[in-house]
């Protein structure tokens, strides 16, 4: 069986691309490259519904907006490489990748390539980033959702969904690769450091939630207040914590990285709070939650025997650029869109 390379979904020649470089560039180069039927597929206005309906469910379970990766030629792929390079750091860019590549995985367990294909993953624009100030893009299927909302060049870039299943690879010759290891790892490693008293305040119940549980809704509000305060961390702990947010920021590009952890940490660091449900040991199931005052994180390790992975990072103004929007529109004598 072969080995995972990141270009094995974009099976063209090697391109230099730097990471993070986000522009309406490329997202107009890729546009360009569709023909108008494609491209009459892929995009649609800015206030299209489906723009907020996502899912992290097979694509044959759950049809997405847009045009799947098995409808472009490999110019195109090379163009929609691009484009997630260039609104992705490397480190978002290559679990995306791995992630993708899980399908040929549960393809060889499953002989299922209706349900099992990694071709079945969509890109799609709302507004048109040549001419719009406001326009967003989503690219998705089975345990991907990213969603870019552009105003002007900055990017809001949630709700963020990254799966893995299997987690750990059981068997074969890539037997115990690991994807999204270190937001388990670091939980762990979180939890696993508290005290009694400690581990009284951040265990919440003892039976973890079979999923995430803001699910794929459109908009989230803050659960009531559960687990351990930053402050009450010690040092090492607190440290830990903070290397678990800035992994679930990594994904993103560092610059953009870097002002949402500064923003977190001047703003609301004191806020934060880590709860835990379930299990403390490896291969049991076991679901965290990390809740600020603009943002939450789910992990949930349940399903398949505790071996298959849901995280999300929400916003609870910023998802699908809602705070973004509503000053657009505040500031602007256009109709305002539902937000």
């Amino acid at each position: 069986m072969r080995k995972f390379v990141i270009i094995s979904l974009f099976a063209v020649a090697s391109i230099v691309m730097a990471f993070g470089l986000g522009s309406e560039k490329p997202a107009v180069d890729f546009l360009n490259s569709l023909s108008q039927a494609q491209r009459n597929k892929t995009q649609m206005p800015f206030d299209d519904e489906s723009r907020m309906l996502w899912h992290y469910i097979p694509s044959s379970m759950f049809p997405r907006a847009g045009i799947q990766l098995n409808e472009l030629d490999p110019n195109q792929k090379s163009k929609l490489e691009e484009l997630l390079k260039a609104f992705l750091s490397e480190t978002g860019y290559t679990k995306t990748m791995k992630i993708i590549d899980l399908e040929n995985i549960l393809l060889e367990i499953s002989r299922d390539s209706i349900m099992r294909n990694p071709e079945n993953y969509s890109i799609a624009f709302y507004g048109n980033p040549e001419k719009d100030s406001l326009w967003a893009f989503s690219f998705e299927g089975h345990h991907v959702s990213l969603n870019f909302t552009i105003l002007n060049g900055k990017v809001e870039n949630a709700p963020r969904f990254l799966g893995a299943n299997p987690a750990r690879i059981p068997s074969g010759p890539r037997e115990g690769e690991r994807t999204l290891q270190n937001e388990e790892d670091l939980g762990f490693e979180l939890i696993n450091s508290l005290s009694e008293e400690q581990r009284n305040m951040v265990i919440f119940q003892q039976d973890p939630f079979s999923d995430i549980v803001t699910g794929k809704s459109t908009e989230v509000e803050h659960f009531s207040p559960v687990g351990i305060r930053y402050g009450q961390l010690n040092r090492n702990q607190q440290l830990i914590l903070l290397k678990l947010l800035d992994e679930y920021l990594s994904t993103i590009p560092a610059e953009q990285a870097e002002k949402r952890m500064n923003k977190i940490k001047n703003e609301e660091l004191d806020e934060v709070r880590f709860g835990w449900a379930g299990a403390t040991v490896l291969g049991e199931g076991h679901y965290y939650r990390i809740q600020g005052k603009s943002f939450l994180i789910e992990f949930d390790n349940v399903q398949n025997m505790a071996n298959h992975i849901h995280t999300v990072w929400r916003d609870f103004d910023g998802d699908f650029g809602r705070d973004m929007i509503r000053e657009h529109y505040k500031n602007s004598d256009h109709h305002k869109h539902d937000l």
